[in-house]
């Protein structure tokens, strides 16, 4: 499972998300942190949003054989006071892989 964290420079919310991420180690997942300030179009989109979190499924094969990536889903905000506990139960919960179609 990959999550991505979208950020900007200065965002004293954004580290301390990054940090507690990064402290989790019950679950598995990639992090990666896209900074807006890189992109016009994600800085755009969440210049007045940020931290967010999405989450993105592993890709999978669509009916022509070819690879097909997930959309990234939004997860739920979480208070900036949440522990790291706090966190990774919700990641728990939104990380589960969906049964097979």
């Amino acid at each position: 499972m990959r999550l991505i964290l979208y950020s900007k420079p200065g965002c004293h919310l954004c580290e301390g998300l990054q940090e507690k991420l990064e402290q989790i180690k019950n679950l598995t997942f990639e992090l990666e942190v896209r900074d807006i300030t890189t992109r016009e179009d994600w800085f755009q989109a969440y210049q007045y949003e940020v931290p967010l979190l999405f989450k993105v499924q592993p890709s999978h094969t669509d009916s022509t054989g070819d690879a097909a990536s997930s959309p990234e889903q939004l997860l739920p905000r979480l208070s900036p006071r949440c522990s790291v506990a706090q966190l990774e139960q919700m990641l728990q919960k939104y990380l589960q892989i969906p049964d097979a179609e």
